[in-house]
């Protein structure tokens, strides 16, 4: 496993730099998965670990450091110790925790085990589509939670963001409803 923690880069020139670590170490090109910690955004990490199994790809999982606004608070939900901390080591905290249940739901998968992390803070829609430009990967694999109706209109849909203004082609994963028996 070559990296066991998440990367927090702050400014452009660090997000450059990982970018071209990334990309130097990826002989089939490199996928980005950008995480939330949902349901959805597992579903689609290990979607894109298959598909870099299957393309030699390498893996760059990122997480925007962001309080939204519907949800204040987010990561100490996430994180179940009661302490006053930095947002951005909460979130690392989470986003470790994250990885480390998605590895161990699928060990023997070494692109997820391989797998970059990245953290980076601001509005997410805005610094993926940064991430994106400095890393240039092959595609962006993200979950949605595929919000209709008036919480679309009001919150807006990162994901319908990202597949409108990325210059990569874009895997919308939902996470797979168990039926009803």
């Amino acid at each position: 496993m070559t990296n066991r923690t998440a990367d927090l880069a702050i400014s452009s020139v660090e997000i450059r730099e990982h970018a071209e670590a990334a990309r130097s170490r990826a002989i089939g090109g490199v996928i980005l998965v950008p995480v939330d910690f949902s349901d959805h955004s597992r579903a689609a990490l290990i979607q894109a670990a298959e598909y870099a199994e299957a393309m030699d790809a390498s893996l760059v999982v990122l997480h925007v450091v962001h309080d939204p606004g519907e949800m204040p608070g987010y990561y100490s939900k996430l994180i179940k110790k009661k302490r006053v901390t930095r947002i951005q080591d909460m979130a690392a905290e989470a986003f470790d925790l994250f990885m480390d249940e998605a590895i161990d739901a699928s060990p023997g998968v070494a692109s997820l085990q391989d797998a970059d992390r990245l953290m980076v803070s601001g509005l997410p829609v805005t610094r993926l589509l940064e991430v994106v430009d400095h890393l240039e990967p092959k595609m962006v694999v993200m979950g949605s939670q595929g919000r209709t109706g008036l919480k679309h209109l009001v919150i807006g849909s990162k994901a319908a963001q990202i597949v409108q203004l990325c210059p990569v082609p874009v895997t919308i994963v939902k996470q797979a409803v168990a039926s009803e028996q």
